[in-house]
């Protein structure tokens, strides 16, 4: 199975910029869209013989997530059963014949951190405790736009950002609980090596320079180890300030 992860920052303005050329070349059968920023009957896609599947925001034009498919799924569900954190479309799940696939688009702390706390105490928690959830029936891959760049390596410059929204320590140490639960980062589980970026700012010539942030992710649970065989992260793919994130799966 290959599976592709990519926050489009606006699918219908993402369609206009090569999304489909994309999506027809990319040989995925998984597709897990992060801050779609639109309704399903606000988008056009002509796509024969995949399914696509939304969890939209409440609030019109932020935030939602997708999944388009051309494997069969056994169900979809929106959420984290959580009423007051699923208002904003940010958690889909697929359940497949040996595993669940889940794309999340993880809060942004903000410039000024105003939402660090709900970040730290609520968000991650809920979403760790999901995953463990859904870990006692079959293994998970869990996909998308963490915001957060885990190690100095994952970001061009960490001295500066330290402390900042994305590089805070109490988003590390999130991202810390994952990996120490079982997850395996499986972008790292193939490259150690620096200069791999998903995210730039649209300041003129930041992506040119390669000056970036590694903040989409594909992680899976330890049991799937022995089968992953590649993961990559598609810097020459334009069209959204971040860039497609994949993974192969035996």
């Amino acid at each position: 199975m290959k599976l592709v992860s990519w926050n489009v920052n606006g699918l219908r303005a993402c369609l206009n910029k090569g999304f489909l050329d994309y999506l027809h070349g990319s040989g995925a059968d998984l597709v897990c869209l992060q801050e779609v920023r639109a309704l399903p009957t606000q988008v056009e896609l002509d796509l024969p013989g995949w399914t696509v599947h939304w969890n939209p925001a409440l609030r019109p034009g932020y935030s939602g997530t997708a999944i388009l498919a051309r494997v069969p799924l056994r169900a979809v569900w929106p959420g984290l059963g959580i009423a007051e954190l699923d208002t904003e479309g940010r958690v889909l799940t697929a359940e497949l014949d040996d595993v669940f696939v889940v794309t999340v688009y993880t809060p942004n702390v903000q410039r000024e951190l105003t939402r660090l706390e709900f970040r730290e105490k609520e968000w991650d928690p809920a979403f760790l405790k999901y995953l463990r959830t859904l870990e006692k029936r079959k293994p998970v891959v869990f996909c998308g736009d963490l915001n957060v760049s885990h190690r100095e390596i994952d970001l061009a410059n960490p001295g500066p950002n330290r402390g900042n929204a994305g590089f805070t320590d109490q988003e590390r140490a999130g991202f810390d609980r994952l990996l120490a639960a079982g997850f395996i980062d499986t972008f790292r589980h193939f490259e150690p090596g620096g200069g791999h970026y998903t995210w730039w700012s649209n300041r003129k010539g930041v992506r040119e320079r390669n000056v970036g942030w590694r903040i989409d992710y594909v992680l899976a649970s330890g049991v799937l180890g022995p089968r992953l065989r590649a993961a990559g992260i598609r810097a020459e793919v334009l069209g959204s300030d971040h860039c497609p994130v994949t993974l192969d799966l035996a």
